[in-house]
């Protein structure tokens, strides 16, 4: 029964992000479409484990959701205001109009444009966007932007809100509109490939839907960027679209037999996808002959000199280091800061990188981010502080709330205590 239920949670998940979609746009409503898709779950958990999981399983989710959302419409008290609303449900079809999706070819893409109005702030519609479209937790999301899990709970309550009192529409934009979301959008796909990529929970390291699926939407978003005649192919929307097959191609090799996770300089580099790593290095090359720079395309170019580096001592860690220091001209974040810190001990040795770390720990802003703390305990081992490096790792296995991860970060401190 547990291994039903297993396979039911995971499936909804999977499935989350398109099924949220479909029913967002055919309710007009983010919360009774999110009302309805749980409603489904526990139809699904009631049903799958004497009928078995279904063939097409987001189909069965999207339409059982469907049929709970009408009725929940039918128990509301204001029902004679409903009457149109549930004559409408009733008899018109699920599809999205087809006048609109001639604008954008692919619904859940659709969605996340919509999502995207500039009454919102840009914050606000990237984690709306994530929280509904994107198949993300609340703290996944709160995660994603270093903030407590409440504090998040809040902006997403309030951005639906705002939709709601603003009277936003459910629908696309005229596509002369699109340029001014697009920025938001892609951050958007960024962030949804990142907990892909990198998942911040849970019990696998890799979430390959996210992954894979912020990968063809960035495919879609820039094919019609570039052969829509009212639009212009973008630099950065190319930008991110190679960053992410650039990183995706490391995939095969970034797990061990077991699971473990294996870090970039332990890597069996003849696992990468060498097709793929050709045909991303071909989109950054179209992003940077547009000579438009952008952060993007700067995480592509370091992502490259990864892939380009056939054994870990050839990697470019000067050029690393000095594209991370770019990319801070576009970024505030300091995980940016981070990263460069890491890149400049590369470079220049543990010590330099440790007194970055220092200066950046100053401001507090990654307390409770594991991978600082991971980090600095790295570097205070390769510099021969066992003691620090030690508590250094308890921090930050203390704060990794993934699984994965943490069996990592128990051998590095049973490896230290070996070492004593």
């Amino acid at each position: 029964m547990e291994a039903i239920h297993q396979t039911i949670e995971r499936t909804f998940r999977e499935e989350s992000g398109r099924v949220l979609a479909a029913l967002i746009s055919y309710l007009n409503d983010f919360d009774l479409a999110e009302d309805a898709f749980q409603d489904a779950l526990i139809v699904a958990l009631e049903k799958w484990p004497q009928d078995g999981r279904p063939a097409n399983p987001g189909a069965w989710i999207t339409t059982t959701a469907r049929n709970r959302a009408i009725d929940r419409i039918r128990r509301r008290k204001s029902l004679a205001q409903k009457q149109p609303q549930l004559v409408q449900f009733t008899q018109s079809p699920a599809e999205p109009d087809e006048i609109e999706m001639e604008s954008i070819p692919d619904e859940r893409l659709k969605l996340i444009f919509t999502c995207c109005h500039p009454a919102l702030s840009l914050e606000a519609q990237v984690a709306l966007t994530l929280r509904t479209l994107g198949g993300l937790e609340t703290a996944e999301i709160a995660n994603a932007f270093l903030v407590p899990v409440p504090t998040m709970a809040q902006r997403l309550v309030r951005a639906k809100r705002k939709i709601q009192q603003a009277g936003i529409p459910y629908r696309v934009p005229p596509i002369d509109l699109l340029p001014e979301r697009l920025n938001a959008v892609l951050t958007t796909l960024y962030l949804i490939f990142n907990e892909g990529y990198n998942a911040s929970s849970g019990d696998a390291h890799i979430r390959q839907e996210l992954s894979s699926e912020a990968i063809r939407l960035a495919h879609i978003l820039n094919e019609l960027l570039a052969d829509d005649p009212n639009l212009t192919e973008d630099a950065e929307a190319l930008g991110l679209l190679a960053l992410m097959l650039l990183h995706d191609a490391r995939r095969p090799a970034r797990l061990g037999e077991t699971g473990e996770l294996i870090l970039l300089e332990r890597q069996d580099r003849r696992l990468w996808n060498q097709e793929q790593i050709v045909v991303g290095t071909a989109v950054l090359h179209r992003a940077l002959a547009k000579k438009q720079p952008g952060p993007y395309q700067i995480q592509a170019a370091i992502a490259a000199l990864h892939d380009q580096a056939t054994a870990p001592q050839e990697t470019d860690w000067p050029q690393i280091a000095a594209l991370y220091e770019a990319l801070q001209r576009y970024t505030t974040s300091p995980v940016v800061v981070l990263n460069w810190a890491v890149a400049v001990a590369m470079a220049e040795g543990p010590m330099r990188g440790l007194a970055l770390l220092d200066e950046l720990a100053e401001a507090g802003t990654l307390d409770h981010y594991h991978f600082f703390h991971a980090a600095r305990a790295d570097l205070l081992r390769r510099a021969g502080f066992r003691d620090q490096a030690h508590d250094a790792y308890t921090i930050a296995l203390d704060l990794c709330q993934n699984a994965v991860e943490k069996r990592f970060l128990r051998r590095r401190l049973a490896e230290l205590g070996s070492e004593k």
